[in-house]
């Protein structure tokens, strides 16, 4: 198939943030784009709820509700963070390495959650996660540019590894029933999704 070069306009100028959400998904997003950040982010959240009781766990209503500000977040969050607006949003000049690693950091509060309300306050659980996305984190972002991205790619293929083989079998580490998503997707969002810089490609057409 002959690559269409055409499609590939590139603009890392963006308009003045108009409001709060503007400069919580990027300014500039494109009806596409939003669709994308909420109907595929809502469907799965409620999917993932509704796939909770058939598996016969039983959860509490804050347990349910928690559950489900993670999904909405942490989809929501994968999602959004790859899209162009969001790309030359978070990635434009005066961006630091610092800055970024400030956005990671902040989702100790997600981990906090998991490990209170469904990992019976593991800390060991929670600290040694936190630590290895915060190293991990610190250490794509020290390397040069055409290295990050096949870096971080290699740390995630890890943390499935350790997630769902090496650690599995370790009480208190394993893939937390009903949660089994949170790992893999909380990585995503923020060492893969969230980190990499890439081009913003902007539309050819309205849409």
């Amino acid at each position: 198939m002959k690559n269409n070069f055409s499609q590939r306009h590139i603009e890392w100028n963006y308009p003045k943030p108009g409001n709060s959400w503007d400069k919580f998904v990027g300014p500039g997003a494109t009806k596409g784009e939003q669709a994308l950040m909420l109907l595929p982010t809502l469907v799965l959240t409620a999917g993932l709820l509704i796939w909770v009781p058939i598996q016969g766990i039983q959860w509490s209503i804050w347990q349910y509700l928690v559950a489900g500000f993670l999904a909405f977040d942490l989809i929501g969050g994968v999602i959004t963070n790859a899209t162009s607006t969001a790309k030359r949003w978070y990635h434009r000049a005066g961006q630091s390495r610092g800055k970024h690693l400030q956005f990671v950091a902040v989702h100790i509060l997600q981990l906090f959650l998991v490990t209170w309300l469904f990992n019976d306050l593991n800390w060991v659980y929670l600290f040694s996660i936190y630590a290895y996305l915060m190293l991990s984190s610190w250490w794509v972002l020290r390397l040069p540019l055409y290295l990050q991205r096949p870096a971080a790619f290699g740390i995630y293929t890890l943390t499935l590894m350790l997630h769902y083989s090496f650690l599995s079998g370790m009480e208190g580490f394993g893939a937390i029933p009903g949660l089994e998503w949170f790992v893999p997707v909380f990585f995503f969002k923020l060492l893969i999704s969230h980190l990499l810089t890439e081009e913003p490609y902007r539309p050819v057409s309205r849409f």
